[in-house]
C-alpha cells in the first residue's frame, strides 16, 4: 500500500488540464451496454473505477479495447449474466447497470453495490422508477433482481432529486414502449452528457438538464462516437487549491458555467476569477474572506467540493459555516483538519470554522474521494509534511494527482507504508 507526502507553503503556478468527468464516464460506460455496435467515448480520465467498470462490461460478453483517453465497447455479444459479487460491489456506480441490463434484457441481477461510504444513499428512488416502468424488483440474498415481461413507458416523479436514479430510469427507459415522463428530474450537467450519449445512439429523450425528462421508447440503438464533458469537481478542486495557494493559475478544459456557484463564493472572499471559453484564471488574495455555504442540488453549491472548501476556510479571516444539505455525514475529514491545528467544530449538519489557522502537517487518513483532495490542499496550505494514507480513495476520482501537482511547483511524492503502517491502517 501507498501513502502520499505532500511539503507545503509553496505557491503554485502555471497551467493544469482538467479530465473527463468522473460522474458521467461511471454512467457512458453502462449505457453502451443499450446499443446494437460498437460505442467509442473519447477524452475519459484515468481513473480506476473505469477499470472496474471496464472489466465488468468484459464479464458479460462485452469487448473493451482502450487506446490513451478513448474506450471502444462492442457490446453485440453480450448477455444478461448475473453480477451478484466481485467488482460489482466495489463501487456505487456499477448500479447503472441494472437500468442498462433492464433496458437491453428485461432481467438483470446485480450486487448491492459499494463505494465510498457517505452514510445511507438509498436506491428506492430507482427502484421506484423500475417498477413503474413494469419491472418486478426483489432483493435476494444481498443482490438486486429485476424482471419484466416487457417495459412500458410511464410517469413517475421522484421523491427527491436524485442524479443516480434519475439516469437509471434514462437508461431502462431508452427502449421501454411509449413515452415516459420524468419529473423533479435531476439537473446535473452529466446527465445532460449521458443524454447526449443516448441520443447519438437514436434515443428519443427531450427536457435533460431541466426537471422534466420526456423519453419517447424506441426498438433499438446503435453504436456512436461521443467525447465526454470535463470534471466539474475536478476543475472545481484544482479552482479552490488556486484560490488557497495560486499565483497565478490557469484551469484549462473546463465549462465555467458547470462551477458558477463556486465562483461566487471565490469572488466573495476575494479571490481573482476571470473566465475564458474553457479555461478559468485564478489568483489568490493575501487577505481572504471567510464565506458561509450550504450544498444544494445543482446548480447549488456541489456537495463534491464541500470537503475542498472547507481546507480553504482554514486560511480566511472570520468564522465561515459549512452546511452540507445533501449527505450529512460528509464530515468525516473534519477529525483529520483539525490534527493539522484547524479550528473547526460541528454542530448538526453543519461545521463551523474559525480562520486563519497556521495548519501543520500531520499524519491523516482519507476517508472518500473529496475528504483525500480536501487533506492534499491543507497539506499543500501547512507548514511542513503532511502524510496521506487512503489514497486509493484518491485515485478512484483524480487522474495523476500528484504529477499534476508537481507540474504546477508543489512539492508532491508516494511512498510505500511499512507493514506497521499498514497494520495500523487497518486498524
Amino acid at each position: 500500500m501507498r501513502k502520499l507526502l505532500v511539503e507545503g507553503g509553496k505557491r503554485l503556478n502555471g497551467t493544469v488540464r482538467i479530465g473527463g468527468a468522473k460522474n458521467s464516464a461511471v454512467a457512458l460506460l453502462p449505457a453502451a451496454i443499450l446499443a446494437d455496435s460498437p460505442v467509442t467515448i473519447e477524452g475519459l480520465p484515468k481513473i480506476s473505477d473505469l477499470q472496474i467498470l471496464g472489466d465488468l462490461l468484459e464479464e458479460i460478453g462485452g469487448t473493451v479495447t482502450k487506446e490513451g483517453q478513448t474506450i471502444r465497447i462492442d457490446p453485440s455479444e453480450m448477455i444478461s449474466m448475473p453480477l451478484p459479487n466481485g467488482k460489482v460491489k466495489k463501487l456505487r456506480a456499477s448500479y447503472y447497470f441494472m437500468g442498462a441490463m433492464l433496458g437491453r434484457f428485461k432481467k438483470a441481477v446485480i450486487g448491492l453495490p459499494g463505494g465510498c461510504h457517505l452514510g445511507p444513499r438509498p436506491i428506492d428512488q430507482h427502484i421506484k422508477g423500475f417498477e413503474a416502468l413494469g419491472a418486478q424488483v426483489t432483493n435476494e440474498q444481498g443482490a438486486i433482481y429485476l424482471r419484466a415481461e416487457e417495459l412500458r413507458g410511464a410517469r413517475i416523479y421522484l421523491d427527491v432529486v436524485s442524479v443516480g436514479a434519475t439516469i437509471n430510469i434514462m437508461l431502462a427507459a431508452v427502449r421501454a414502449k411509449g413515452k415516459t415522463i420524468i419529473e423533479n428530474a435531476a439537473k446535473e450537467p452529466e446527465i445532460i452528457d449521458v443524454a447526449t450519449l443516448l441520443s447519438s445512439m437514436g434515443a428519443k429523450i427531450k427536457g435533460a438538464g431541466t426537471d422534466v425528462i420526456r423519453i419517447e421508447g424506441v426498438e433499438r440503438l446503435s453504436g456512436c462516437n461521443h467525447t465526454i464533458i470535463p470534471d466539474r469537481i475536478e476543475a472545481g478542486t484544482y479552482t479552490i487549491l488556486a484560490a488557497a495557494l495560486g499565483e497565478e493559475m490557469i484551469i484549462d478544459n473546463v465549462i465555467p458555467q458547470h462551477l458558477e456557484s463556486l465562483l461566487a463564493k471565490l469572488r466573495e472572499m476575494g479571490v481573482t476569477v476571470e473566465e475564458g471559453d474553457e479555461q478559468l484564471f485564478i489568483k489568490t488574495s493575501d487577505n481572504l474572506r471567510s464565506v458561509d455555504i450550504k450544498t444544494l442540488v445543482h446548480p447549488g453549491f456541489p456537495t463534491d467540493l464541500q470537503q475542498p472548501f472547507t481546507a480553504l476556510l482554514t486560511k480566511a479571516n472570520g468564522t465561515g459555516v459549512v452546511t452540507d444539505t445533501i449527505y450529512q455525514a460528509r464530515f468525516k475529514h473534519i477529525d483529520e483538519l483539525r490534527r493539522m491545528n484547524a479550528s473547526i467544530k460541528v454542530e448538526g449538519g453543519s461545521a463551523i470554522i474559525s480562520g486563519p489557522s497556521r495548519l501543520e502537517g500531520a499524519k491523516v487518513k482519507a476517508s472518500d474521494l473529496r475528504a483525500g483532495a480536501a487533506l492534499v490542499i491543507a497539506g499543500l496550505m501547512a507548514k511542513g509534511v503532511t502524510e496521506v494514507t487512503g489514497i486509493e480513495h484518491i485515485e478512484r476520482g483524480y487522474e495523476d494527482l500528484a504529477e499534476k501537482l508537481t507540474n504546477l511547483g508543489a512539492t508532491i511524492w508516494h511512498e510505500e507504508m511499512s507493514e506497521q503502517e499498514v497494520e495500523q491502517f487497518q486498524n
